[in-house]
């Protein structure tokens, strides 16, 4: 596990400070699932752009296709895979 010490604006740091007493956890933890959240956002966000495809999604996600398909439904985007396609693959998977 790598280590970094890093600046933060005073009004960062009150955010940080305000979040942990809200969640319970400790500032290094909410520091670390927002990077996680940041990492996210910015993925989906250049997919929805069609700078990245959805194989390439699941790939930084760490996800099966299936799973970000789930995860961009939650945030309104709609799924790239036809309906003819998901009955496709459904059959293949019944056969296997």
């Amino acid at each position: 596990m790598g280590v970094i010490s890093l600046r933060l604006k005073d009004r960062d740091f009150k955010r940080l400070g305000e979040l942990s007493k809200m969640v319970q956890k400790d500032k290094s933890t909410v520091a670390r699932e927002l990077i996680e959240y940041g990492w996210e956002f910015f993925m989906i966000k250049l997919y929805r752009g069609g700078k990245l495809s959805l194989s390439t999604l699941s790939e930084k996600l760490v996800l099966s296709v299936s799973e970000t398909i789930d995860l961009l439904s939650e945030f309104g985007i709609e799924s790239p895979i036809e309906y003819d396609d998901y009955l496709k693959g459904l059959e293949v998977f019944k056969k296997g």
